[in-house]
């Protein structure tokens, strides 16, 4: 008998402990962690849950004991889910209800041996007015006792006044459905997609010479000798380089020999003719043939003289590499050099056929350089080529030719990079779909 009195006044000095601990509860999270927990050191239970029911007599899974986070897929809480809702359909939620598998509501009591414990209990959370924020769903193996009931009916309304105060009448958020989440994400999304946009295409770019001198081959032959080093500063009338004259000296000393032999014939016919009219009658056949030497001696020596190529203006040289010319033969127009000028210069971009769109007479273009990929230039599309042509590399692509609308140090001749066309304004959609759709058209036909 005297160790009651004791265990009295210890119950009672724990059940002030929570309600104090309820009421100084700093946050939401706070208050349900002690309501799942704390509850225990009063009265025992192996598993509680908060639940908290809205406007629309949703409910929601809150807190679990022992638990940190709550996986609100798990079969446990969906039944759980399911069984509070069939008990709020047969009637209001507002009272402390025991239950087990005996009183389950129908078509739940075969799920009840996995889920929950053998005895539960509901106990009600309200406001001082009356309205119903949700529940503590408690379990245990053994039954319920009336001392226990009366206890945890206190502490509930201890409960709901704390949630009350700490958060002005409401237990958890209200959980949109998946449905309607997922009809306002898809909204979303596509006025997203609806969002104008520049389309824009990028191509790769080289910095070349505007209007440049074509040094070309003025005779078929060999290239014996280049005399100026490649990107290198010559001036009028330096020499560039010279082709191997033997077969062309030869031809002009055999012309000159067969014109000798021609002029001599021709005299001897003259001085003949005059007693031989054989002699007479040959005269303007060899007439014929000293003028036709004449023509090929000169024709040699223009050849001959064409044998050293000299530069017609002064600029930058441009031509790849002395090794790759030196000793090899070249056809006549076949093109060998370029002199340009060095600050007259501007950007030819190669623009494959899968990746081309409209561009308005005024498209701008942005103009990233190996060299310095932080910072682009401007410049201003001149020239579109109508026909696709095969590239140095092989692929079939469009010339685009643009000028620069802003200098830069950076700016040389022979430098690459990446150009950034811009097109007509599309939407977003069109914008990150175009080539799938295109691909998609070209396979199925539509």
């Amino acid at each position: 008998m005297p160790e009651a009195p004791d265990k009295l006044s210890s119950g009672l000095g724990i059940l002030l402990q929570i309600e104090s601990m309820a009421r100084n509860a700093e946050s939401l999270k706070a208050l349900e962690f002690l309501i799942v927990n704390e509850t225990r050191k009063l009265v025992p239970y192996g598993q509680a849950f908060l639940v908290s029911i809205n406007t629309r007599d949703n409910y929601n899974i809150e807190s679990a004991s022992s638990v940190a986070v709550i996986d609100r897929d798990a079969p446990s809480i969906r039944w759980l889910i399911r069984l509070l809702k069939k008990l709020g359909g047969q009637g209001p939620m507002d009272s402390v209800q025991q239950l087990d598998a005996s009183n389950c509501p129908e078509g739940l009591e075969d799920e009840w041996q996995d889920y929950a414990m053998p005895f539960a209990l509901w106990c009600p959370l309200k406001l001082v007015n009356g309205k119903l924020l949700g529940g503590l769903w408690l379990g245990r193996d053994t039954p319920w006792q009336e001392n226990e009931i009366t206890i945890l009916r206190r502490l509930s309304e201890t409960y709901g006044h704390a949630i009350g105060a700490l958060t002005g009448g409401t237990l958890g958020k209200p959980r949109r459905s998946r449905g309607l989440m997922t009809l306002v994400i898809l909204f979303v999304l596509v006025l997203i997609s609806l969002i104008p946009v520049p389309l824009s295409v990028l191509a790769p770019v080289e910095i070349v010479a505007r209007d440049p001198v074509i040094v070309s081959a003025p005779v078929d032959g060999v290239i014996k000798e280049i005399f100026s080093e490649p990107n290198t500063e010559v001036r009028e009338g330096d020499k560039l380089f010279s082709f191997d004259d033997t077969t062309l000296r030869n031809q002009f000393e055999i012309a000159e020999r067969n014109l000798a032999v021609h002029i001599s014939e021709f005299r001897k016919a003259s001085q003949s003719a005059f007693g031989d009219p054989e002699s007479k009658a040959r005269l303007a056949l060899l007439k014929s043939q000293v003028e036709l030497s004449e023509a090929e001696v000169d024709y040699a020596r223009e050849l001959l003289e064409r044998v050293l190529v000299v530069a017609r203006q002064g600029g930058l040289l441009l031509y790849s590499d002395k090794d790759d010319w030196v000793g090899r033969p070249v056809s006549t127009g076949e093109r060998i050099m370029e002199i340009a000028e060095p600050d007259i210069i501007e950007a030819r971009v190669w623009l494959s056929v899968d990746d081309a769109i409209i561009l308005s007479e005024d498209a701008t273009v942005d103009i990233f350089l190996d060299v310095d990929p932080l910072n682009s230039i401007p410049a201003a599309i001149t020239h579109r080529s109508y026909r696709a042509e095969l590239t140095p590399d092989n692929i079939l692509a469009f010339r685009i030719t643009a000028n620069f609308t802003e200098t830069s140090p950076a700016l040389r001749i022979g430098l690459r990079g990446t150009a950034k066309l811009y097109g007509d304004r599309v939407s977003l959609f069109f914008y990150l779909f175009r080539r799938p759709i295109s691909s998609l058209r070209q396979m199925i036909g539509l």
